[in-house]
């Protein structure tokens, strides 16, 4: 697993150099000229529609909390108003660090892929979370997953010395 950090400035800092806030209006504009347009989810209803790119149904209680949460985001990328991509971030803060974005997960339609939208959703998360004063982002990638690897790479990502992934699995305990 390769963890994926995307350095993020807070916005105070940037608005002097210009050139992030230049480059995110450029590629916002370039891709609403191809008919992408990325939005960020504020209802249940858009990401129930929206459910196809997840990893299965949109649970509904997890759903209302997820929506209710102003840390949890959900930014999906529509093509003729139906939605071709999306990616979930989460931010986290600790007291000696400061508030990071979190990846959660990215997903294109299997009819939008190796289009960019991808790349174009990472990159609008990292540019989200240096408006909410991010000092990073990050995200976990399966060393042999290539796709994702291109697709964070294109979305200007730096490799991090390889970690390892441990968890508690929770699921089916009563």
């Amino acid at each position: 697993m390769v963890v994926h950090r995307v350095p993020a400035v807070p916005l105070a800092r940037t608005r002097g150099r210009g050139h992030t806030r230049f480059r995110r209006r450029r590629s916002w504009l370039a891709w609403h000229d191809h008919g992408v347009d990325i939005r960020h989810a504020s209802s249940v209803e858009e990401i129930v529609a929206a459910e196809h790119l997840l990893d299965g149904p949109a649970e509904p209680a997890a759903t209302e909390r997820f929506v209710a949460d102003p840390l949890h985001h959900m930014l999906i990328a529509y093509v003729d108003d139906r939605p071709a991509g999306m990616v979930t971030g989460v931010e986290m803060t600790h007291p000696d660090k400061g508030t990071e974005m979190f990846l959660y997960e990215l997903g294109v339609d299997e009819a939008y892929r190796r289009k960019g939208i991808g790349s174009a959703l990472a990159a609008e998360l990292a540019q989200l979370a240096r408006d909410r004063g991010c000092y990073f982002q990050w995200v976990l990638v399966d060393n042999d997953n290539e796709a994702a690897l291109a697709t964070y790479r294109r979305a200007g990502v730096t490799e991090e010395a390889p970690q390892t992934m441990l968890g508690w699995d929770f699921a089916g305990q009563g």
